[in-house]
């Protein structure tokens, strides 16, 4: 008996039995969370309509209205926002290993190496045995204590540009920018490689100091921007705001600068054999990658994505932490006054401070 249905009718039945068992195994049963208040969503977009070119601030406004709880959709994926102390330490201190984790995004891909670098490596063996590194060896007290001559000479330098440009006005942030990557440098590559232009033994150009600058410029910028793709990823590669195309032209520009710090610490390596002695901490990075034992190998794509993390935390967030405490000291006089107060009773006029000073310097001063 032939059947009385066209050809592709059973295609169809078998697309639409299909849906109906996707929607019944994994539709039934999802969770019903009572989320905090916050816009409603518009479909496919969610709450990216109400985002502005600064992210933070349209975040901040809706917090105004919503709380210091408030939940968004961005895209596809749902977003709960803490904006207040408490928040902050209900998520990073009494529930931190459940928020410990970050999203992948375009950023961590493509200007990270693959997320191999600490800020944006998933938890798990490859980020604990990062974290124990930076504690017990990059930044261990022993190890900071031994580049104590580098901040003391690099400040004093800074004080000297300083007097120089006194009379007029100048820009302060450039100027502990570039104190701020002159002690990183220092302390992460050995020496200070943006004094000059770099170049290879070859005569190759590697970078200059204002393409350097630059780079972490936009490495900043590029890894805070709220890139569509990230939230709706079917999008993802029309790259519709250009910053992909931008994360890709980064990402070239600073292996090739990586790729000379890492060769040239590894030909000192080769040259001094058995006399070597590790003096920064791309040699330190070297040395665990060479390290048999450790639970996850340190390929030189995570070498250099923990040697660019180094440069890049250390770098910006010194600069603006120093520049809004002195901004904060000269809206308050009074309390300008204090510290001049405090310095010049417990260090004197006759002698710059030092880092063995801080010790002595109380918190508050006496009435």
């Amino acid at each position: 008996m032939e059947s009385l249905l066209p050809p592709w009718a059973s295609f169809i039945g078998v697309v639409l039995a299909t849906g109906l068992f996707l929607r019944a195994v994994f539709g039934r049963g999802r969770p019903v969370y009572n989320l905090p208040p916050g816009p409603k969503p518009w479909p496919i977009i969610g709450n990216l309509n109400l985002m502005g070119a600064l992210p933070h601030r349209s975040i901040h406004e809706l917090s105004k209205r919503y709380g210091p709880i408030m939940s968004l959709r961005f895209g596809s994926f749902p977003v709960v926002v803490g904006s207040s102390v408490d928040m902050a330490k209900f998520f990073l201190k009494t529930h931190d290993v459940a928020f410990t984790d970050r999203p992948k995004t375009a950023a961590g891909k493509y200007t990270t190496y693959n997320y191999s670098d600490i800020t944006w490596s998933p938890y798990g063996p490859y980020w604990r045995q990062a974290r124990k590194m930076c504690l017990t060896e990059l930044f261990s007290a022993k190890r900071l204590e031994s580049y104590e001559y580098i901040r003391g000479e690099e400040v004093r330098a800074l004080l000297h540009d300083l007097h120089g440009a006194s009379g007029r006005v100048l820009m302060l942030k450039d100027y502990l920018s570039t104190v701020s990557l002159n002690v990183i440098t220092r302390m992460v590559l050995g020496k200070k490689y943006l004094e000059q232009e770099v170049a290879t033994k070859e005569g190759r150009k590697v970078t200059t100091p204002e393409e350097f600058k630059w780079m972490l410029d936009e490495l900043f910028l590029l890894n805070g921007v709220l890139n569509i793709g990230d939230s709706i990823p079917w999008l993802d590669w029309l790259d519709l705001q250009g910053y992909i195309k931008r994360m890709k032209k980064l990402s070239k520009m600073f292996d090739r600068f990586l790729e000379h710090v890492v060769d040239e610490h590894n030909e000192r390596r080769s040259r001094e054999g058995a006399s070597f002695v590790a003096n920064d901490m791309v040699d330190v990075l070297l040395q665990f990658a060479d390290d048999p034992n450790l639970e996850v190998k340190l390929k030189r794509e995570g070498v250099k994505a923990f040697t660019q993390d180094l440069i890049a935390g250390g770098t910006e967030s010194s600069a603006v932490t120093v520049e809004w405490a002195i901004s904060e000291l000269l809206k308050k006089p009074e309390v300008f006054a204090k510290a001049t107060e405090e310095l010049d009773r417990v260090i004197g006029r006759g002698r710059w401070v030092t880092e063995k000073d801080i010790p002595s310097l109380p918190t508050s001063t006496p009435s």
